[in-house]
């Protein structure tokens, strides 16, 4: 019997819920890392492939017109902020290996470092 003598769902069932959906949300975060992972890198395989190891170039190109000027110091800034806030909250809800998304910012960027973090969050 799912429901109780009021026709709301058991404290069982509720929690069996909750827990499917807790499970669904930390595969959603863990295949959005990976995802947010491969797809920068797709570009940046491409660009480094094209000009070797040039890092100068690669920092150059970040803000080679307007466009993509703006749209780097819009993802550096809320890196940064990204980073504070993780921080912090880590230390407040005991994340563990809360660290990860320091490489995870600098090797690839917020599309792998913001869904790392909300998993790791989740599995505490």
């Amino acid at each position: 019997m799912l429901t109780g003598s009021k026709g709301r769902l058991t404290p069982k069932v509720t929690l069996l819920i909750a827990r499917e959906s807790d499970v669904i949300v930390r595969r959603f975060y863990l295949a959005m890392a990976v995802i947010g992972a491969i797809v920068p890198w797709l570009f940046f395989g491409s660009f480094f492939f094209e000009n070797g190891p040039d890092v100068p170039l690669f920092l150059k190109s970040l803000f080679a017109n307007g466009a993509a000027g703006g749209f780097s110091a819009d993802v550096l800034i809320s890196i940064a902020v990204f980073l504070v806030w993780s921080w912090r909250d880590a230390s407040r809800n005991h994340v563990s290996r809360w660290w990860l998304v320091l490489p995870a910012s600098c090797l690839v960027g917020l599309s792998l470092s913001l869904p790392l973090y909300l998993y790791l969050r989740e599995r505490r």
